[in-house]
């Protein structure tokens, strides 16, 4: 089995995806506004629920589980219980192909730390992204750490696990969507660029940046400018200022 603990992630996933919740596990005592509320969404959604102590969420949850942990199916299972959300890299193409608009995807280049796929997937999901898309190999996956930071997002947003990202950029340029890749020593600021069209962000893992192979697919490197001492930023809090630029150009644009 699997857990998803902590009041937002559990309030998406009942919402979401209420078939893959096998029971609703609340901490004995605690009988305040938002417990109650999810225990009264579950029951609406069929959900068994039950009551155990601190101690058994905390051995569940291993983390801070806010008083409520919901017992899961395996994610990735498919059929009628599968998260809607997890795609197949047919799927991705298929959503680029059929959208309406220019299309905005992000690339997490070998992230490696739940807590950053977590907070990109919550910057993901409030900046408008069609879809996140990671390698299946050395990149970190929809656990319970990830989707507690990701605040409900993780069940919304698009997920994409390819075999081969090299391929899956090639497929993505072919319909038109441009690259920009996010490295330190690019010539070029992200604020120079036009993001108003069809476009894959692509952030690189923690300390090691853009692989080889992901850098030369990229049609544009790019830069956030640093003025102080630091020289670069956590890969999730890059991410969030680089997809919110998207977002004010985008908005801009429509004026």
């Amino acid at each position: 089995m699997h857990y998803v603990y902590g009041i937002h992630a559990v309030d998406s996933l009942l919402r979401q995806n209420p078939k893959s919740v096998q029971r609703l596990w609340a901490q004995e005592g605690r009988e305040d506004k938002r417990i109650g509320s999810l225990l009264e969404l579950a029951r609406n959604q069929g959900v068994p629920v039950a009551r155990e102590s601190r101690r058994a969420l905390d051995e569940m949850a291993k983390g801070r589980h806010q008083g409520i942990v919901a017992e899961t199916l395996d994610p990735r299972l498919r059929g009628d219980t599968a998260q809607p959300n997890l795609w197949e890299e047919a799927d991705l193409l298929r959503a680029v192909d059929e959208k309406n608009g220019p299309v905005l995807i992000l690339v997490l280049d070998g992230v490696t730390d739940p807590h950053n796929l977590g907070a990109c997937l919550r910057s993901a999901d409030a900046a408008g992204v069609d879809a996140v898309v990671v390698p299946r190999d050395k990149s970190a996956d929809l656990n319970p750490t990830s989707r507690k930071v990701a605040c409900g997002a993780a069940e919304v947003v698009p997920f994409v696990r390819v075999t081969n990202l090299s391929r899956t950029l090639q497929a993505l340029k072919a319909r038109g969507v441009w690259l920009f890749g996010a490295a330190g020593e690019a010539e070029t600021s992200i604020y120079d660029n036009d993001l108003t069209l069809s476009m894959a962000l692509i952030m690189g893992a923690e300390g090691a940046g853009l692989r080889r192979l992901t850098r030369e697919q990229c049609d544009y490197l790019v830069r956030l400018p640093m003025a102080g001492s630091v020289s670069s930023l956590n890969v999730s809090v890059a991410t969030g200022v680089c997809l919110f630029e998207v977002m004010r150009q985008r908005l801009a644009s429509r004026r």
